[in-house]
């Protein structure tokens, strides 16, 4: 009979990747249902039909996914037993619930690459900070938690003997420090059939202070033998978790050429803004073919791109004020996008722009303007 759109579909969680999902699923006059506890979040001015609840508590999300016939989400911190509950009861959950609590958990997101041999840094676990203090026994190492880090926070690296007093007091993990050539990422897309695509290679440059994704480059700045390795990899971990839906991996290229997978996420991600105007098929359009079992085509980018994240100003929080749009859209290729987030506050993500520039030089010196003049401040 072929693909009806008038599916019911409920997204968990309002912020800006609900946004962009939303954006997208109007082309194909999907029916979306948003669920989210911030009555100014981005998502509560453009869905359909917005529900104020909160994400964490199971009846809740249990009521509002027995209203949808597919769940999806756009963050991890959601109450997986109700959604455990409604797969049981034959609602569709894509990402899978059993694969959400694998990942949201990075002690468990790490030891799942260890078990499946995916390539990644040496580490232990540990149970809370004596535990690290009396594990490490050489530096630098780097100490994350294992749930609620997000946007660099949760992550931190120990240099010393004089830093462990630093170390957090949670369930956590001490990885090995990678001297890395470079920052990937790649985004992938599988789809209940077990089709699956991989979005170009992207390079990323991370704030010096935030520890986030300052701006990226697409495709990176790598040859096509490790081009090829790093797509592989990253499917072959979609493969392994058996995902429906989207898996960012974030990778490590080492200086002798290694790949070594750091983190997953099972979502649309950062590291996949600027295929909004640098590919002919987004990662939010993609994330609609995956869970809807549609067809995935071809990901070939329409132009060598940049995306630079638009972070709240240092010593700015309140009411946003914009400064530099005029400036940057006096250059051809600039597509900013904000996330309708009221009010800002030191290194928070307000928006992106993207920079389309077939000229790698020329690319870098928008980078560089962007930057430069496009601010959030507060009034």
């Amino acid at each position: 009979m072929g693909f009806k759109n008038n599916v019911k579909i409920g997204i968990l969680g309002g912020g800006q990747l609900g946004k962009m999902l939303i954006q997208t699923a109007l082309d194909f006059d999907f029916d979306i249902s948003v669920l989210e506890n911030d009555p100014h979040c981005p998502c509560a001015a453009i869905s359909g039909n917005f529900i104020l609840g909160d994400i964490m508590d199971f009846d809740t999300v249990y009521n509002f996914g027995k209203t949808v016939d597919i769940i999806t989400i756009e963050i991890e911190n959601v109450n997986i037993e109700a959604l455990r509950k409604l797969e049981s009861e034959g609602k569709k959950v894509y990402p899978q619930p059993e694969i959400v609590e694998k990942i949201k958990d990075k002690t468990i997101q790490k030891k799942f690459f260890d078990d499946y041999n995916i390539p990644t840094s040496a580490f232990f676990l540990v149970e809370n900070k004596n535990d690290a203090i009396e594990k490490i026994k050489s530096f630098p190492v780097v100490n994350k938690i294992g749930v609620g880090g997000y946007d660099g926070r949760g992550v931190q690296i120990i240099r010393n003997e004089a830093e462990l007093e630093k170390v957090f007091d949670a369930k956590g993990i001490i990885e090995e420090l990678i001297n890395f050539e470079k920052e990937l990422a790649v985004i992938v897309a599988r789809n209940p059939s077990g089709q699956i695509v991989a979005f170009p290679v992207v390079e990323m440059v991370f704030h010096p202070e935030a520890n986030l994704v300052e701006y990226l480059f697409s495709p990176a700045n790598i040859n096509s033998e490790i081009e090829e390795k790093a797509k592989s990899i990253a499917k072959s971990v979609a493969e392994r978790f058996e995902i429906v839906g989207l898996l960012a991996v974030e990778m490590f290229l080492t200086r002798e050429g290694e790949i070594l997978v750091n983190e997953v996420a099972p979502r649309p991600h950062n590291s996949g803004h600027h295929t909004q105007k640098a590919n002919l098929i987004s990662q939010f359009d993609m994330h609609w073919r995956a869970i809807l079992d549609l067809p995935l085509l071809d990901l070939r980018p329409i132009s060598t791109a940049a995306m630079v994240n638009i972070l709240g100003e240092p010593g700015h929080e309140g009411q946003v004020v914009i400064e530099g749009l005029d400036q940057i859209l006096g250059i051809e290729g600039v597509f900013p996008f904000f996330y309708g987030k009221k009010t800002t506050k030191p290194f928070r993500k307000m928006g992106h722009v993207t920079i389309l520039e077939s000229n790698f030089e020329y690319l870098i010196e928008k980078v560089n303007f962007v930057k430069d003049k496009l601010k959030v401040i507060s009034k």
